[in-house]
């Protein structure tokens, strides 16, 4: 097909509907992280010894009359500060001397000045995804909450996933419902490991030894922190005496550690949550979270999400599980389709199989399917760039969304400029392989009043979903604020040609 830049390829159809409802970044929200004067510089030099010999010259009236000033400035902007303080305290105590013994107080002053705020969208707020809320309580007919995960972007371009609520409906109305009050990262708690991805991350990295096989011999299917080291702490001594054991062992780690759980009290409400990198993999960000509502196959509903790790180099796939959107089991992403950015899972096995799209060769649009061992294979082609407002590559906006005449692809392309324009397709139910149809223009595009910002010239969503006979689209422009649009489902259906 031969590519051409007509003027009508990147214009914004009539029937989508802008909504006047914009969410800003608002750098009022913070998080308390540690903070550890010298090792954050990067400047190898810790200065903690020398911070805690100068509060240890305070006199206790000090200590307190600091610790107040601490608290009547920031306790209203966090949920438990104290317990904050403590456990900052907890990570540096050793830097105290042995024979000295602290007021809870003098403990908690520690605390505070290895402590420091974070503003989690102080750069950013943008690619949002939207899935409904397990919270359909008080809502009048016609109406559904939705819960809508957000990336967030703070000091050093460090993101963040963040939540918020809307309700959609009736007819074509929207509302944002309360985002105020203090933010909580997320607890780790202690995780249940798989043992068929830590075989597929030993598989990506060759590593094949009789180290690894009595360990993958040894382990449950599923295992908790207390039996992995267990197993470890009983390998033969001979094994352990070859050459490549220390190497060997410190992998097996590595690839165990990348998974993880994290946690929430109740009390917290969503829009207070924060996932924060917890693994060095993620340590610069965690992207574009695409949140997704799935069966169990024991029927319960639960919420899937895969995004994209960052640790300042390198790029790695992450998926999300959970029932309720407060307690999360992270795992990594294997096989060759997970080697880029932006796969989106379907939201029902096809088939009997496990699908996802990807773009594991950087500009082409493909269907994966899971393997048996957990990972994702090569993908077939979907969508190849070939027209003018998307020669550079396309991509999806999010997971399939089911409708009676097929799959719904919401996709992106990137043109000239790199400006985006967010395009769609439509995939066979049975067969998603087959695209049945394909909208030969662009479906929304950044506008005047979009294209100004962090990354200018985008429009990205990581996707959306059906209600009241509408497809509602909520998503990022230019890398810094969100925009919600909406579209009759017919008549976006009925403006896509069949591809013959």
């Amino acid at each position: 097909m031969t590519a051409t830049l007509d003027p009508r390829d990147v214009r914004t159809t009539t029937l989508v509907l802008r909504h006047a409802l914009t969410m800003q970044p608002d750098d009022r929200r913070v998080v308390i992280k540690l903070f550890v004067p010298g090792e954050d510089a990067q400047l190898g030099q810790n200065r903690a010894s020398l911070i805690i010999e100068r509060i240890l010259q305070l006199d206790e009236d000090e200590i307190s009359r600091l610790l107040d000033d601490v608290l009547a400035r920031f306790s209203g902007r966090h949920h438990d500060i104290c317990a904050t303080f403590q456990h900052h305290y907890d990570l540096v105590h050793h830097r105290v001397p042995p024979d000295i013994e602290l007021s809870p107080s003098a403990r908690a002053l520690i605390g505070a000045y290895f402590s420091h705020e974070f503003a989690v969208e102080a750069a950013a707020l943008c690619n949002p995804s939207m899935v409904p809320h397990p919270d359909q309580s008080d809502l009048a007919p016609g109406e559904l909450r939705t819960a809508i995960s957000l990336r967030q972007i703070g000091e050093g371009h460090i993101s963040s996933v963040g939540f918020c609520s809307a309700v959609l409906g009736p007819d074509d109305t929207i509302r944002l419902e309360d985002r105020d009050g203090p933010l909580m990262i997320g607890q780790r708690v202690g995780a249940k490991h798989q043992r068929d991805l830590l075989a597929a991350g030993l598989a990506e990295e060759d590593l094949d030894n009789e180290i690894t096989a009595t360990v993958l011999s040894s382990l449950p299917e599923r295992y908790d922190d207390e039996e992995f080291e267990d197993v470890l702490g009983h390998l033969p001594g001979e094994l352990l005496a070859r050459p490549t054991a220390n190497e060997t062992l410190e992998a097996i780690r590595r690839i165990v550690a990348s998974d993880y759980a994290m946690t929430f009290p109740a009390a917290v409400p969503l829009h207070e949550r924060v996932l924060w990198p917890a693994t060095p993999a993620e340590s610069n960000g965690m992207e574009d979270a695409r949140f997704v509502q799935v069966q169990d196959p024991d029927g319960r509903t639960a919420y899937h999400a895969t995004y994209t790790a960052y640790d300042g180099r390198h790029i790695a796939g992450r998926m999300m599980q959970t029932r309720d959107l407060r307690h999360f089991e992270v795992t990594a992403l294997r096989g060759p389709a997970a080697r880029n950015k932006g796969m989106a899972l379907f939201p029902r096995a096809v088939d009997g199989r496990q699908l996802a799209l990807c773009r594991s060769d950087g500009e082409t649009l493909g269907l994966s399917t899971r393997d048996a061992q957990n990972r994702w294979q090569e993908a077939v082609p979907l969508l190849a760039p070939h027209r003018g407002w998307d020669l550079i590559q396309v991509g999806n906006c999010g997971s399939p969304v089911e409708t009676p005449a097929g799959w719904l692809v919401l996709t992106h392309g990137v043109g000239p400029m790199r400006r985006y324009v967010i395009g769609a397709m439509l995939l066979d139910l049975d067969n998603p392989e087959r695209v049945l149809a394909d909208l030969p223009h662009g479906l929304l595009e950044p506008d005047e009043t979009e294209r100004e910002g962090y990354v200018p010239n985008v429009v990205y969503s990581c996707g959306g979903l059906v209600h009241g006979g509408r497809f509602w689209l909520p998503y990022g422009a230019s890398d810094v604020r969100v925009g919600f649009a909406s579209i009759p489902l017919d008549d976006l259906l009925a403006a896509m040609v069949p591809v013959v």
